[in-house]
């Protein structure tokens, strides 16, 4: 089983460095959670650097924006990188029109692209953000398009890979959900997001910006709480990990701040998963 340490500050000094989550960690789409926002305030005052890694389907800016909309503090990261951002790379490179599923809001990661946006029955690529209504939809609501997109063979971009997230109190489904119905469906996928390397690769291209040289892999730790894209993202592309554990598995293995560890680590060793470190929520230190 993963040593579980009290705060952040049980290991700032051995990194230099700290990928971290967003949804889930930081806040929950409504709420932000001051120990966690104040752990990583403490962390770059001591030297260290943030780069917030968000499986959000909006370019960085947009991001940006919605911590800002949250009162989030800007000392809490030196940058931001999103799924969005990778996601873009793929949009360009696909041929022909552009059907979006996902909601208006979405809208801004196509911009300054050349990609006309068309219905489904006229698209040669879909790129998913989301639902269109993730409040009262589940991806058996789309289940019958799907199936029709997958029978013509046409190129599926997922810009968030997260199956679902906490918003509040509810889990709301994301775009991830409806990427696996269409896999299942017989579709081709594609994501660039975590877990997969082009949103590591970023994120460590703008630590060496920041830094000006090259950030050593073995210096920085990924903070996440999913196990299908923060855990397993980080493990493989060979980056240490504090697991949260307060978050989206958290029913598994008891209550939220007071897991039972036997049941966590039963939980970690189905999922295949070790990560160096653990603790429910992120903060500098417990008491």
């Amino acid at each position: 089983m993963s040593k579980r340490i009290s705060g952040l500050s049980a290991i700032a000094s051995d990194y230099r460095a700290i990928l971290c989550d967003v949804w889930g960690v930081l806040h929950n789409g409504q709420s932000v959670y001051r120990q966690a926002e104040d752990a990583l305030v403490r962390y770059r005052q001591g030297g260290g650097q943030v780069v917030l890694l968000t499986n959000s389907p909006r370019p960085n800016h947009g991001v940006a924006s919605q911590l800002d909309d949250l009162q989030v503090d800007r000392q809490a990261f030196d940058a931001i990188v999103t799924s969005g951002d990778v996601t873009r790379t793929l949009i360009s490179q696909t041929k022909g029109d552009v059907f979006h599923l996902g909601p208006e809001r979405d809208l801004p990661l196509f911009d300054g692209l050349d990609k006309k946006l068309v219905g489904p029955d006229d698209c040669q690529a879909v790129v998913c953000t989301g639902m269109f209504e993730d409040e009262i939809e589940t991806p058996e609501d789309y289940r019958d398009q799907l199936t029709a997109l997958a029978k013509r063979q046409i190129p599926f971009i997922c810009a968030n890979p997260d199956l679902v997230v906490e918003r509040g109190n509810r889990m709301i489904y994301c775009a991830g959900s409806l990427a696996k119905l269409y896999d299942e469906s017989g579709g081709k996928t594609l994501v660039a997001g975590k877990p997969h390397s082009p949103i590591y690769n970023l994120a460590m291209q703008r630590l060496e910006e920041i830094n000006g040289a090259a950030m050593p892999q073995e210096s920085v730790i990924a903070v996440g709480d999913g196990m299908p894209t923060d855990v397993a993202g980080a493990l493989s592309n060979g980056f240490d990990l504090l697991y949260i554990s307060a978050g989206i598995h958290s029913a598994s293995y008891g209550p939220a701040d007071d897991p039972n560890e036997d049941e966590l680590a039963a939980f970690l060793a189905d999922h295949k998963a070790e990560p160096t470190v653990w603790m429910p929520r992120l903060c500098w230190k417990v008491g």
